[in-house]
């Protein structure tokens, strides 16, 4: 059996030592340690949420500026296009005035040229009716 006696306290004297001894030691080390691995974890956590935060607000900048570079460049195509549409049209309609002008131009050569015949073959009709009448009655007319 068990007896109670002075050993007991010796004991119990022992283990709040070895308590005391064995906290200030390994314990408190250890509980210190453990505190300062929450804390940093902690601040990792904190960095962390904020690079995320950073890297999130850059891409929505990053995506603002793609779309506004897009658009800027839809504006600019659409103003190019303007450009060559009005180009174009300035061009067709020059080319077409100077085919205009080119075609009464050779209208009015071409009137010039039937009228100045016309008038060489009335200056020639009278020869040519002496002949057609000469041919056709086989004998000279005068």
């Amino acid at each position: 059996m068990v007896s109670i006696d002075y050993t007991l306290f010796i004991q119990m004297a022992n283990f709040i030592i070895l308590i005391v001894i064995l906290n200030a030691i390994l314990y408190k080390p250890i509980r210190q340690i453990l505190i300062e691995r929450k804390k940093k974890i902690q601040t990792y956590k904190e960095d962390i949420e904020t690079v995320q935060r950073d890297a999130s607000e850059s891409d929505q900048t990053f995506q603002a500026k793609i779309s506004e570079a897009r658009l800027q460049g839809v504006q600019e195509k659409e103003a190019l296009k303007q450009t060559g549409q009005e180009e174009d049209k300035r061009l067709t309609d020059e080319i077409n005035r100077k085919a205009q002008v080119e075609l009464e131009a050779v209208r009015a050569q071409i009137a010039k040229d039937a009228e100045d015949a016309r008038r060489r073959l009335e200056g020639e009709i009278k020869t040519f009716s002496g002949t057609i009448a000469e041919k056709m009655l086989g004998r000279a007319v005068s």
